[in-house]
């Protein structure tokens, strides 16, 4: 009997160490997700909803009406775009200036959405005022 509990005493063991790693493995996977400021909330994503807020629209310089909305859609770009590259700063050099500089314009090319460029900029003149 003592063999036999001796080999129960290390599989369980061995199936504690194998539950440790795997969930050392899920908090640093999780982590990593967690800081990321790439993530959107509940339906584009498990994660992020604090870009989206009225002081991120304050922090890129946007001083006409927040609307939650307008700010999601140019938001998306700026994601996407970053999805595109995978270049750190990429999204906040398209959100800066409330979505007017350069950047922005270029994943609107990058991303062929140049024939809703006139619609984008409805909304940026909406939001910059």
């Amino acid at each position: 009997m003592s063999q036999r509990s001796s080999q129960l005493e290390q599989r369980g063991r061995g199936t504690r160490r194998a539950a440790i790693w795997c969930l050392a493995i899920a908090l640093v996977v999780q982590s990593a997700r967690a800081g990321s400021p790439w993530r959107r909330g509940s339906n584009n994503g498990p994660l992020l909803t604090h870009h989206l807020s009225k002081r991120s629209f304050a922090d890129i310089q946007c001083k006409g009406v927040y609307n939650k909305q307008i700010f999601a859609r140019l938001d998306r770009i700026c994601e996407d775009c970053y999805n595109l590259f995978r270049e750190p700063h990429i999204l906040s050099l398209c959100m800066s200036n409330c979505f007017t500089t350069s950047y922005f314009n270029g994943c609107v090319e990058s991303l062929l959405k140049l024939d809703e460029m006139p619609t984008f900029r409805k909304m940026i003149e909406y939001l910059a005022k």
